[in-house]
This record gives C-alpha cells, sequence and structure tokens, in this order.
C-alpha cells in the first residue's frame, strides 16, 4: 500500500509538471495582444487567486469603470495596460447575451468616439486616454458584439488599436498618435445573409515592427502587412474567403516567419516577408471565429457553424494544398483531425499535453495534443448560459470566462476536476489577461484587477 501511495503521489507531480512547464519556461509579465505571447494564453510561472469575491473586496486588488462598450481584452507592457472602447450617449446599449440564434444586426444611429486607455496596472490609476475617431458606426453590429471588438497589440514603443472600418491607430506609449490609416468599410456578415452585419473583431498583431492585420469580409478580403513606425504597406494579398471573426497568429521556424489565418475556403499560411501564399486548406465550419495557435510543432486549427464543426492539427512544414479529401481524417501534413466537436467562439488552449476545446454552450472537451485521442468530455457550469471568451492558463488552472460573469476554473490534466467558481457580477465577453499573478477582466461596465491581498 506504501508503494501504491508512492506511486500515485509521483504520478500526480508528473502530470503537475506537465500541464504547468514552470520548470522549463520564464515568466515573463507581458501581455501584449490577444491572449497574451503568439495568443497561447498560458502564464508560466504566474500564481493568480482562485478565489474572490467582488462584493466583499476579496482578492481585488482594484476596479476601475470604463464607460463605452468593448469586448477586446486588456493587454500589458509592464506597468501600463491599455484597454479600447466605443462610447455613446445611449445609457444601456442593446447587448444580448446568452445562448440563441438571432441574426439580425442592431440597429442604431448614435455617435460614438473610439477611445483608447493607458492604465497603470498596478493602481488602476488612467494615465491617459484618446479619443481615435467619432461619428456614426459606418457598420452595424451583432447584439451581442460591440464597435470595439479588436483587442490592442503592443510592442513596449508603440500600441495598435484597430476599430475596423473606423480604421486603424498607433500611439507610442504615451499616447502620442503616429498614424493612423482607413482601410476602407470592412462588411463583417453572414455570407449567407449579407444584411445581417456582425461587427468587425479581427485583432492586429506584431512582429518585426510589423503590424499585421487580417480583413475577411463581406467584398474584398486582404491579409495586408505594416511598418510600425510609418504605416507605410509592406504587402497586401487577395484572399478568396468569407467574412471571418479571427485574429491571425506568427509561427517561426529556422529563422522563417509564416502568417497563420483561420478561415472556411481559406485557412493557410503566408510568407512573413512577402505575403506570398505558403500552404492552404478549405473546409470545415463556415462562421471561423477562433485564433490559429502553435504548440508541439503542431498549427491548430479549429472552426465551426453549418455542416462541420473541425478540429485539425497540421505539420508546421506544411506546403501546397492540404485539403483532407472526403471522409479522410489524416494526410501527409495533417497529423490528426476531428470532423465534429470544434469552437465556434472559443480559441482552443494548448497546455501542456492536452488541448481544450470549449463550445458555446461550456461543452468541455479534452485531447491528447499529439494523438487526438478525447481524454474527457464535460460540461462546466448549470447550463443556459453562453461562453465567448476565451479560457487562459496558469499555475496548473484553466479558467474559463461565463458571458454572464462566471469564473470557473479547471484543473489542467487528462481529468475534469472544478476547482472553484467566482462571480465577476457583470456581463463578461472578453478573454481576461494575466501579468505578475495578476488577472485582470474587462467587463461591460469595468476593468477589474484580481490577485492575492
Amino acid at each position: 500500500m506504501k508503494i501504491l501511495s508512492i506511486f500515485a503521489v509521483c504520478l500526480h507531480l508528473t502530470i503537475i509538471a506537465a500541464c504547468t512547464q514552470t520548470d522549463t519556461t520564464p515568466h515573463n509579465p507581458q501581455w501584449p495582444g490577444f491572449r497574451g505571447h503568439s495568443a497561447n494564453g498560458i502564464a508560466y510561472n504566474s500564481f493568480p487567486p482562485v478565489s474572490w469575491n467582488i462584493e466583499e473586496s476579496k482578492n481585488i486588488k482594484w476596479k476601475i469603470s470604463i464607460p463605452g462598450l468593448s469586448h477586446a481584452s486588456p493587454v500589458i507592457w509592464n506597468e501600463r495596460l491599455f484597454v479600447v472602447t466605443a462610447v455613446s450617449d445611449v445609457e444601456n446599449p442593446n447587448l444580448k447575451v446568452g445562448l440563441y440564434g438571432d441574426i439580425e444586426s442592431v440597429d442604431e444611429d448614435a455617435v460614438h468616439e473610439w477611445k483608447i486607455y493607458c492604465i497603470n496596472k498596478h493602481t488602476g490609476a488612467i494615465l491617459w486616454e484618446r479619443t481615435a475617431c467619432s461619428g456614426i458606426p459606418i457598420t452595424k453590429r451583432h447584439p451581442k458584439s460591440s464597435h470595439a471588438n479588436s483587442t490592442p497589440v503592443t510592442d513596449g514603443k508603440y500600441v495598435v488599436a484597430f476599430f475596423g472600418s473606423e480604421g486603424l491607430y498607433c500611439y507610442d506609449m504615451d499616447g502620442k498618435l503616429i498614424w493612423e490609416k482607413y482601410l476602407g468599410i470592412l462588411e463583417s456578415s453572414f455570407f449567407k445573409a449579407p444584411t445581417a452585419q456582425w461587427g468587425f473583431a479581427s485583432s492586429p498583431i506584431i512582429y518585426q515592427s510589423t503590424v499585421i492585420v487580417q480583413c475577411d469580409v463581406e467584398n474584398d478580403s486582404f491579409l495586408a502587412a505594416f511598418d510600425i513606425q510609418t504605416g507605410k504597406e509592406k504587402w497586401r494579398t487577395s484572399r478568396d474567403e468569407v467574412a471571418t471573426w479571427g485574429t491571425p497568429n506568427v509561427f517561426v521556424q529556422d529563422q522563417k516567419a509564416q502568417v497563420i489565418v483561420n478561415g472556411y475556403k481559406h485557412i493557410g499560411g503566408y510568407d512573413f516577408k512577402t505575403g506570398q501564399e505558403i500552404w492552404k486548406m478549405a473546409g470545415g465550419g463556415d462562421i471561423p471565429v477562433p485564433t490559429p495557435i502553435i504548440a508541439n510543432d503542431l498549427i491548430y486549427i479549429t472552426n465551426a457553424h453549418g455542416r462541420m464543426s473541425p478540429i485539425y492539427a497540421i505539420k508546421t512544414d506544411a506546403i501546397g494544398d492540404i485539403s483532407l479529401e472526403r471522409g479522410v481524417k489524416t494526410n501527409e501534413y495533417i497529423v490528426w483531425s476531428i470532423e465534429r466537436g470544434g469552437n465556434y467562439m472559443q480559441t482552443p488552449l494548448v497546455y501542456g499535453d492536452y488541448f481544450y476545446a470549449c463550445k458555446d454552450n461550456g461543452s468541455l472537451s479534452c485531447f491528447n495534443a499529439i494523438t487526438g485521442e478525447m481524454m474527457y468530455k464535460e460540461s462546466i457550469g448549470t447550463g443556459g448560459g453562453g461562453f465567448s471568451a476565451s479560457p487562459v492558463a496558469a499555475n496548473g488552472n484553466l479558467y474559463f470566462t461565463g458571458e454572464k460573469g462566471n469564473i470557473y476554473i479547471i484543473q489542467a490534466g487528462p481529468e475534469y476536476k472544478v476547482v472553484a467558481e467566482n462571480s465577476m457580477d457583470d456581463i463578461c465577453m472578453a478573454t481576461p489577461t494575466i501579468s505578475e499573478d495578476i488577472m485582470f477582466f474587462r467587463t461591460q461596465h469595468s476593468v477589474i484587477a484580481i490577485a492575492e491581498q
């Protein structure tokens, strides 16, 4: 019995080590864009709380009100936290969360101001705010959406905010406008119902002093790169694609970088320097939202809606057209795939040896990230609430954010175990941010810092 107990303890420690990777990955306080570094959603060697209470101020470091409506996440560089918002004089803008199938847009004609805030991450003090532009929104939004969905991005010298049809804006860290660009009318509509405008949502990314934007829209979709210092366009590649809502990613191997994009007609990789296509594939869900993620020398793509909700694990050396033939699950470059079970809204998470996919209704599936073997499938929460924000991870725990503000903490690993449940006391559509043992949540009305007190 004693030997079995020792074996069980060793096995438990091995699982935790595999999930947290604290022995090999250094702590990094920066969280520069959507889902942090390379959109992986992981804060290594960070120890945020698993328990807090807004009403009792338990483990609440600070809380400040932010006007307007936005589903963009906070981003961080050193002491500075940046958030964006779209502010109108409508006191209670139409925001409908939960599980439903309405596709029509919100009918509104109020003047909006698109703003960016710089906040001290330790105190919550607003260091500066800037109004990028103002006017009646050029395109409409979904009742569950906002006019400021795209998460900003920073490299420590500049911060870039993207407001879709209202333009792309670059500031220095002190709030000086460096450049702005109008990229045309970017209609993010369901291609089967073009009048159903849902709001632009793809976030900009920065790599090697280059800003990259993915603009898959109703007409003239494209991928483009801009010099971060001047705003000069480096290249623009047309895409034969319907409207999508995902953020691109960058993968680097042997000093060669490629831009990875999700899609329906055109999932693929492009040369970072030229914008030339490297590989592509078609098929999957017809409303792609999740961002591609890279781990274990694999590119993980998932999307949903319509006939399929696949997950693809793709080799990083893929080249040419790698589309799967009907009924086939693998080929030379696709290591594993499933036809149904992928994500609609959330970007998935690879943490240690496991791949986690959570659907809008809270159905969480855990797979072996290398083989695709399903480890479990469980439901988070009690049902009835939606999940739009993407999960993040730290210290062996996974954080899942419900739209009604319930935060579910699940232990990482091949077995399902709920660690804790907390409430933000507000609607929460944005993916949280982690830096220096602090979690930051952007709720409908506030930015809240959570830390052990």
